[in-house]
């Protein structure tokens, strides 16, 4: 820990707790100086040359002088190899065992010594010195893997290794987790190892809370996602291709990925971007789906101080005629800082103000931390200690770290017996009132040194009975206290959905729920980076999130506020939340004409619910993100590629929003097509840039000409329908949402077409054709 790190811990948690996280930080040092092993001398491997091979299902197993490759064609398409006899499992990223092996998927003989495995989608070219190349059906290099390298130590123990791949020269790379620098990530270098910023966090910032070792490459000749299947510390060094550079050569883009350890196995899935998200889905799990009312507006605040503080702000929104869905409940309502506790003085009812704010629509979510106060006499301290819950270093003493509650101990997650038992612990929440969770400091945190782990990397871990240290559960941690949470809900209230979102998380977190923006820093560049946030999860299979609006810790001006929360208004997770320090985020705290603009934008979001609710849905089913870049249906686009400030909701909106001050225009660039301005209905043709307005009161916003949008209307819900260009046909999908319940709705397919000089919107069906139910309002015919 050095003085910048004293200083802000200092700063953010007071100087009594920043002293026992020196010692902390101290101690965790000495407990890993006795525990890891010292790194001596190490020897350097490559594969060697290929010597023989052997057809398996799916694929087959490649055997070079130093090192075999397994590779194995799974139903779904996806692709995965495995060096040194590495298999899809165990995992903490798949749904399950995995994938079962394509059986028309064969090894056969390469030109010049190697092998190749063919299957319908791809073609894997293994050469004799062990590179892999990744091709299209039709023989398009996607991806080039050169031999890797292992560094393995001389008297045993874990190797560390390297992967080197190249890409087309015209390619962009998106994904690995959550990145403020994003979507496209530029060159540079981008670590795998989930980490608390300590504090509010700027776009140059990295690494944050979620990573992932995921890269969704595109480029001209097509797309494919990566995916490197260890979950332990490295570095990934990225450096986009150009063309005609050198001679006019071109000079490939560059990946090299550096691991600490763990296997060096991969998936692969190729094709367009709808296609790998399914194929994506399909490897890791459906993602959950949220309740129908957190896709609504949530209102969250660390300092609310009691019941009476909830009920004023409650009552606010009601007076004003504000739509709020869900309040959200911070630290502060513990009793001492201490999980699953309530401070009976400050909220001394706290089920009776739940029953009333749900008789209002309005549910309650509680924060919930893994660290657990360290005190005998502590219902959940003493619980987990009878379970031998806690996570103990090399000697088999309890690991402790520093955080809100003082001196705490934490879960070993990995344990299938821990998560049952902490899955039990939300009954107490349940009981309380509460309808919702959101998982915080999950990464986990502790007040020893900002940027450091919390536990020592010594630290032992159950892994599911296999056994092994921090520096391999370290970037699951959150994914498996989201697994604890979601079965323990589960099981606890079987009827209904459970709600729940993390800060940290790993590959295949989407089955749990979703995740936010962490503390992201007020501050226009906090905008864009909220931005950025949610469309890379989205491409890294997790489409449920969104930022705390205005920013985390800091005083927003009204005019970031308002475009903050307008840009939050379509984004899946739609929540203001700030730290005590940052004053208050409530519309009317910035003035009337804030407050009427954001009154705009909640009623529009109160609108588009159907629309979201729809989303939500196909998300689960196909694994497409709500929020999706302007790319999405076109990745062969170069100018779309490289649009970062305008995404689609959808198929059918294209949100513009504004990320700079002082801008009442912007230029919009639109995808091939016919477009709508929403607020004007005047139309505009793709591809191609426009330059648009953006008043205070509202964000540019477009709707695909043809189509069919379920809205909420005066009377219930509506199809919005956008005039198709002529002779042309449009439609869309209203899923409509059961309850909270488990019921598998029906998938409505409406089509719109010109007919007898009108626009006509028909359903179509198993059973034929037919008239809509719903009311049908046609724009766009001006």
């Amino acid at each position: 820990m050095d003085g910048r790190d004293l200083v802000r811990s200092v700063r953010v948690i007071g100087s009594g707790r920043a002293a026992r996280g020196v010692r902390a930080a101290w101690r965790r040092r000495r407990i890993d100086a006795a525990g890891l092993p010292r790194r001596g001398a190490e020897r350097a491997r490559v594969p060697g040359q290929v010597e023989s091979a052997e057809p398996g299902p799916g694929g087959g197993v490649i055997r070079f002088s130093r090192s075999e490759l397994r590779i194995m064609v799974a139903v779904n398409g996806a692709v995965f190899w495995g060096w040194d006899g590495a298999a899809p499992g165990p995992s903490y990223a798949l749904a399950g065992s995995g994938p079962e092996p394509d059986p028309r998927a064969v090894l056969e003989p390469d030109k010049d010594g190697g092998w190749r495995v063919v299957a319908e989608r791809v073609t894997v070219v293994v050469s004799r010195h062990g590179a892999v190349e990744v091709c299209t059906p039709g023989g398009v290099v996607l991806r080039r893997e050169l031999p890797p390298r292992w560094w393995e130590p001389v008297e045993g123990g874990v190797g560390r290794w390297m992967q080197r791949a190249e890409v087309a020269a015209d390619a962009r790379f998106f994904g690995l987790g959550g990145r403020a620098s994003g979507p496209r990530l530029r060159d540079g270098s981008y670590r795998l190892w989930n980490t608390d910023p300590g504090g509010s966090f700027a776009p140059g910032d990295d690494p944050l809370y979620l990573t992932m070792p995921v890269q969704l490459v595109v480029a001209d000749a097509g797309t494919h996602l990566m995916f490197y299947d260890t979950t332990w510390d490295g570095t990934v060094l990225l450096r986009e291709g150009e063309e005609g550079a050198g001679s006019g050569h071109d000079r490939a883009g560059r990946c090299e990925l550096r691991m600490d350890g763990g296997p060096l196995r991969c998936w692969v899935m190729v094709g367009p971007p709808a296609r790998v998200l399914l194929t994506w889905a399909s490897l890791t799990g459906a993602p959950a789906l949220p309740p129908a009312w957190a896709l609504g507006h949530q209102h969250a605040r660390w300092g609310f101080g009691s019941e009476q503080e909830v009920r004023r702000i409650v009552a606010g929104y009601q007076e004003r005629g504000l739509p709020l869905d869900a309040v959200h409940l911070d630290i502060d309502h513990y009793d001492d800082h201490r999980v699953f506790t309530v401070d009976r003085e400050r909220f001394p009812k706290l089920p009776v103000l739940a029953e009333e704010l749900r008789r209002d629509g309005i549910r309650l979510v509680s924060v919930v931390d893994p660290a657990v106060k360290a005190a005998p006499g502590d219902a959940v301290y003493d619980g987990g200690m009878a379970v031998d819950a806690f996570v103990r270093d090399a000697s088999g003493r309890p690991v402790r770290g520093v955080v809100w509650a003082g001196e705490s101990v934490y879960p070993d997650f990995t344990h299938p017996r821990v998560r049952q038992w902490w899955g039990g612990l939300y009954e107490e929440r349940l009981e309380q009132g509460f309808a919702g969770f959101w998982h915080d400091m999950n990464e986990p945190v502790s007040f020893n040194a900002f940027g450091e782990p919390t536990l020592p990397r010594s630290a032992r871990h159950a892994l599911e009975g296999r056994g092994g240290d921090h520096r391999e559960a370290h970037n699951v941690y959150g994914l498996c206290m989201a697994r604890a949470g979601y079965e323990g809900l589960r099981e606890l209230a079987p009827q209904e959905r459970p709600f729940l979102f993390t800060r940290s998380g790993w590959a295949g977190m989407q089955r749990y729920g979703g995740t936010w923006s962490g503390d992201v820093a007020t501050g226009w560049p906090g905008l864009r980076a909220s931005l950025s946030l949610v469309l890379g999860l989205g491409l890294c299979g997790v489409p449920y999130s969104g930022p705390d609006v205005g920013g985390f810790d800091g005083s927003p001006s009204p005019e970031l506020y308002l475009r903050w929360f307008q840009l939050g208004a379509y984004l899946p997770l739609f929540r203001t939340h700030a730290s005590h320090r940052a004053g208050r985020r409530e519309p009317w705290e910035f003035g009337s004409e804030v407050l009427e603009h954001a009154r705009a934008a909640l009623l529009e979001r109160r609108r588009l619910l159907p629309y979201f609710v729809t989303l939500s849905h196909l998300a689960r089913r196909t694994g497409a993100p709500y929020v999706r870049p302007v790319w999405w249906s076109a990745p062969e686009d170069r100018a779309l590629r490289d649009c970062e400030d305008t995404f689609l909701l959808g198929d059918s909106l294209l949100v513009a929003p504004v990320l700079e001050p002082g801008a009442d225009r912007r230029v919009v660039r639109l995808p091939r097509g016919r477009w709508y301005d929403t607020a004007t209905e005047r139309v505009y043709e793709g591809p191609g840039q426009v330059l648009v307005d953006a008043p205070l009161s509202r964000i540019p916003v477009f709707a695909r000409a043809g189509a069919v949008l379920p809205v909420r209307g005066d009377s219930g819900l509506e199809l919005e329908t956008w005039a198709p260009a002529p002779g042309r046909t449009g439609g869309g999908l209203v899923i409509r949402d059961a309850g909270d319940g488990w019921d598998e709705p029906e998938i409505e397919r409406y089509v719109c077409r010109h007919q007898g000089g009108k626009v006509a919107v028909t359903r179509e069906g198993e059973d034929g054709v037919s008239e809509p139910e719903w009311p049908v309002r046609v724009r766009g015919l001006g």
